[in-house]
Formats: C-alpha cells, sequence, structure tokens
C-alpha cells in the first residue's frame, strides 16, 4: 500500500467516527489536514516526514481512543 493510499485508509476511518463521539470533532479536524496532505502530495510537494509521521499518530490516538467507546454488547447481556 503506498502513502497514498494509506492516507485515503485513515480519512475513510476518520469519517466513519460517531457523531456522538466525543472523538468526532477532532477526528473532523484531522482529516482535513489529512485531506491537505494529499492534495500537496498529488501536486509532488514534499511533506515534511515529522509532519505527516505526526498527523498518522494523532489518527491512529483518536482511532484507538473512540474504539473504547464502543460498548461490549456481550457484556451489556449477562
Amino acid at each position: 500500500m503506498n502513502q497514498a493510499d494509506f492516507l485515503r485508509l485513515l480519512v475513510s476511518r476518520l469519517e466513519r467516527l460517531s457523531v456522538d463521539s466525543r472523538w468526532a470533532r477532532r477526528a473532523s479536524g484531522l482529516r482535513g489536514n489529512l485531506l491537505k496532505v494529499m492534495d500537496a502530495l498529488e501536486q509532488g510537494l514534499e511533506i515534511p516526514p515529522a509532519r505527516l509521521d505526526g498527523l498518522i499518530e494523532s489518527a491512529f490516538d483518536i482511532l484507538r481512543k473512540s474504539a473504547q467507546e464502543i460498548p461490549d454488547f456481550d457484556a451489556t447481556r449477562r
């Protein structure tokens, strides 16, 4: 998977967060930044690796934290 495909995957995952999630607003801002970076890459511009790494780490952090909000339905049935 190339860099652009990976960024698209992260954007699509962030888009799927529930509006009710406390992380949705942060995810929206991060998605905007990722989309700007993707546009810059498509135009052939260089993105500093530290910026790209920071955005990717932030995306994974939000996805991890939002996943912790998902209720465990098996536990609620007990």
